[in-house]
């Protein structure tokens, strides 16, 4: 096997990272446009994992070398569905997304030197620093009101520090799949098809037996959308694990939470959202971050 490859964050694996953001921003939107957030969100990850699932079986299984990490993943996997149910019962989607999504790449990069022994340099922390402040700004309509929810503030920020964490575990399994000759869509297709039941059965249970048939015909009527929800899902995750492989975590994990933002311009088109000062403001941001990610 040749020399490993250098991490380094060009312009393609930047387009590709920003087109999985904007993936990722897709299923998000449809989740937000729902009248039932949780169950839309655990029909997305349900049809996620029935689609990958016939692919998972046809590339075969991933390393051996990688079951650890996928193992590890899915426990953690079941603490972010916790804390995002427990996010979403006590906050607004429109509140709680910003804040978890904002603010795990800056945990990223804090604990990059320690955990993959890749220190971001000053350009990429400038970056970092932009996006989770841009990203900030975008996805919270009023900030202020956040305060006022302690509970819902507490299960995002959590819920940061879990986005996190399981970004280290995957980052570190998809290199570990790279490494001993396999591929990344191997390692992807198999966490989302074993991936998939985790939350859907925790919203099943937290529905009271009367309001699941309610919930069952929901599901048979929204389940194309969330099939499509679910690929991309797959599509956007795949994407960034794929740059993890070719770029610093820090770095990547900054760039696709840009989804934010591509959310908040969905939003306004296909919602009739207000886009508003503080938003641009924070779209400059990100894109500040982007070029600082890009240039250091």
């Amino acid at each position: 096997m040749g020399a490993a490859q250098p991490l380094v964050l060009g312009w393609p694996v930047v387009a590709a990272v920003l087109c999985g953001a904007l993936l990722h921003a897709g299923w998000n939107a449809l989740v937000k446009s729902s009248g039932d957030k949780p169950l839309d969100t655990a029909l997305v990850h349900l049809m996620g994992a029935l689609v990958a699932l016939p692919f998972a079986l046809a590339v075969g299984l991933p390393a051996r070398e990688a079951w650890p990490f996928i193992a590890g993943s899915l426990v953690i996997h079941i603490g972010y569905y916790i804390a995002l149910a427990g996010a979403y019962q006590h906050g607004e989607l429109g509140m709680t997304y910003p804040i978890m999504r904002g603010f795990a790449p800056l945990l990223v990069a804090l604990g990059s030197a320690a955990v993959v022994g890749e220190a971001p340099s000053a350009g990429a922390w400038a970056g970092v620093l932009a996006i989770t402040l841009g990203v900030t700004l975008v996805g919270l309509a009023h900030p202020g009101e956040a305060l006022h929810h302690r509970k819902a503030l507490g299960f995002a920020f959590a819920n940061a520090a879990i986005i996190a964490l399981y970004t280290f575990v995957d980052g570190l399994g998809v290199r570990t799949e790279r490494r001993v000759g396999g591929e990344v869509w191997c390692y992807v297709l198999w966490l989302f098809a074993l991936d998939g039941i985790a939350y859907p059965l925790l919203v099943w249970l937290r529905r009271a037996p009367a309001a699941r048939a309610a919930a069952l015909a929901y599901a048979r009527r929204r389940w194309p959308l969330a099939a499509l929800g679910g690929s991309a899902s797959i599509g956007s995750y795949a994407i960034a694990l794929w740059a993890m492989t070719r770029a610093p975590l820090a770095s990547v994990a900054a760039l696709r939470e840009t989804s934010v933002l591509f959310a908040a311009l969905l939003g306004t088109f296909m919602l009739g959202e207000r886009f508003g000062a503080q938003r641009a403001l924070g779209t400059l941001a990100v894109v500040a971050g982007v070029m600082a990610l890009r240039l250091g």
